[in-house]
């Protein structure tokens, strides 16, 4: 084990007709598949999608903090 870590960051975009978490936790989900060592998420946009003049879906763009491996 080395006495340091670096980090990498990659941008997803969640969505949920549900709510704002929903979305957050579904762009998690979808990530944990092929990111290995996630450590933490920023919000860095919050929007949503109008469908006939109603809430469609909320978006959420995250930026996704992970752990290089090795390190």
């Amino acid at each position: 084990m080395s006495d340091h870590h670096t980090y990498r960051k990659t941008e997803i975009v969640g969505s949920s007709k549900k709510s704002i978490e929903a979305a957050i936790e579904n762009a998690l989900a979808e990530c944990a598949k092929t990111v290995r060592h996630m450590e933490w998420f920023e919000v860095t946009e919050t929007r949503g999608h109008i469908v006939d003049g109603k809430l469609g879906h909320y978006q959420v763009s995250l930026k996704v903090g992970f752990r290089v491996e090795g390190s």
